[in-house]
């Protein structure tokens, strides 16, 4: 940076200390109070036992996957102080509900204005895709319209997309969003930074939003010290030592919009480590797709959706949408969709989910965590069962032990049925992608785990046919010679002690 744009961003560990001890203090005061209470007042165990039974009822009552209900019961009815507590805390207290009605109603204001490329849809109905049929559940219950004149370009190697994403931002000349689950302060956010300064010196409306728990590391005064710079910023979710945390819901989204012409997303955050300059887990493997044209209007409508929410402000300001303009090397159909935790609808499991039925001859998938339902596992297998060539990559270095045992811990369920897995040898493959018959693809930032399907804000962009569909076929056939093959190995069975401990691990796995 240039002396008159650099801005101290330094990591703060104290911070990260200070609000992970206050959780656990603040956990341990409840427990420990509602327990003393429980043995000096007879009637508070009998209350106690009462709201547990009607919390087990309530639960039970919620149209909502039976992996998470069995968890919670099972650790109120063995420990009802530990689990109520739990359950109070991060549950019950921890509710979104009137976050989730001004978000609904912002959400409606915006995609008023949004195209429903009907035609486009039934353009796409004629190619007689398999999965064709998919856009139409993303336009009616997503409200995720399909778009035809956008140009998509993948990159298999984060580092190139972060080198022309820098390029697009310093073309800005209206606004930039970035919304982000992790900003780290290091070179890359720093070498961002700078064109972002610079940008909002010149009046671009620079706007950026990241998820307070994702960024712990950050300093405390991050925030004011970007907006101080010209950067509007906005903390998602911010973790601070009280009861409504609201823990469980995070942004992890990402995505950079610029003058709502080009947009980034993938699995990708901004942080070293995701482009290939920092190796704690190894060599790092990631993805992302480059939009330009229409189908940008999509993820300026999300990102004003959480921004509007969070801000509690009404801006579904036109000069942010409707933004569109020829693309010459547009070709395919492209359709960006987003998940939360707050609508009814399970949107990105259900893409998987269609993918993975519709499949005929092939279907390739990464994913860093690998912590399925019932019904996904029941579906792989079928697809397998088909005849499916189905082949699934995890890592093959973990970032955190305990949740990549849990992924393991699926692996012989899935190899028995005829699913071939894949662990990714050279380090963390952190890529989220489904590819289905080499023809239609979905990547994002939905991992295949309980959190991403069922708790975090997420956001991804299904490919129907064209160049970046291809070269996400040809970077999977890059990838499996760099991986292992661990199939044989658990299809032929694990040791008791293994089974015993995978048995514990998958029973609490909808927590983790």
């Amino acid at each position: 940076m240039s002396q008159n744009k650099k801005l101290h961003i330094g990591n703060s560990i104290p911070r990260f200390v200070f609000v992970g001890l206050s959780i656990l203090f603040q956990l341990g005061w409840l427990v420990l109070t509602i327990q003393v209470l429980n043995e000096s007042y007879p009637w508070v165990e009998m209350v106690t036992r009462i709201l547990s039974v009607i919390v087990i009822l309530q639960m039970n009552s919620k149209h909502s996957n039976a992996a998470f209900k069995m968890p919670w019961i099972m650790l109120i009815l063995a420990l009802p102080v530990m689990g109520l507590s739990l359950y109070l805390m991060l549950v019950i207290f921890g509710d979104m509900g009137n976050t989730g009605k001004r978000m609904r109603a912002i959400r409606a204001g915006i995609r008023c204005r949004m195209p429903d490329n009907k035609e486009v849809s039934e353009k796409l109905m004629q190619q007689e895709l398999p999965s064709a049929a998919l856009c139409r559940y993303l336009a009616e219950y997503a409200e995720c319209p399909v778009y035809a004149n956008t140009a998509v370009r993948y990159y298999g190697q984060t580092a190139d997309a972060f080198s022309s994403m820098k390029e697009d931002l310093e073309k800005a000349e209206s606004f930039i969003f970035l919304e982000y689950f992790i900003v780290s302060a290091d070179t890359s956010f720093s070498e961002l930074c700078e064109i972002l300064i610079r940008k909002a010196e010149q009046g671009v409306d620079v706007r950026l939003m990241y998820d307070d728990m994702g960024s712990v590391g950050v300093n405390m005064f991050f925030a004011k010290k970007l907006a101080d710079a010209g950067i509007h910023c906005l903390i998602f979710n911010p973790a601070m030592p009280v009861l409504n945390l609201f823990m469980n819901h995070r942004d992890h989204r990402k995505m950079t919009i610029i003058d709502g012409k080009v947009g980034y997303t993938g699995g990708y955050n901004l942080a070293d480590e995701y482009f290939d300059r920092r190796h704690p887990y190894g060599k790092w493997k990631d993805s992302g797709v480059r939009l330009e044209g229409q189908a940008v209007q999509s993820l300026t409508a999300v990102f004003l959706e959480m921004w509007n929410t969070c801000a509690r402000s009404k801006e579904p300001d036109d000069r942010f949408l409707r933004i569109s303009h020829k693309v010459p090397d547009a070709e395919g159909f492209v359709q960006p969709y987003e998940d939360n935790p707050l609508g009814g609808e399970r949107v990105a499991e259900s893409v998987y989910l269609n993918l993975i039925y519709s499949a005929q001859k092939t279907l390739y998938i990464t994913t860093p965590y690998l912590i399925i339902t019932d019904e996904m596992t029941n579906a792989l297998a079928l697809a397998a069962k088909r005849g499916v060539d189905v082949r699934i990559i995890t890592p093959g270095i973990p970032d955190k032990k305990t949740v990549y045992a849990v992924t393991r811990s699926y692996y012989a369920g899935l190899a028995r049925q005829g699913v071939r897995i894949f662990e990714y040898t050279p380090g963390f493959c952190h890529a989220k992608q489904v590819l289905c018959d080499g023809k239609t693809a979905s990547i994002g930032t939905s991992n295949l785990d309980y959190r991403s399907l069922y708790l975090h804000f997420e956001n991804n962009v299904l490919l129907y046919g064209g160049k970046a569909v291809e070269q996400m076929a040809q970077d999977f056939e890059a990838l499996f010679p760099q991986c292992k093959e661990v199939t044989q190995q658990y299809r032929e069975g694990r040791s008791a002690a293994l089974r015993t401990g995978h048995y514990i691990l998958r029973l609490f796995a909808p927590l983790m």
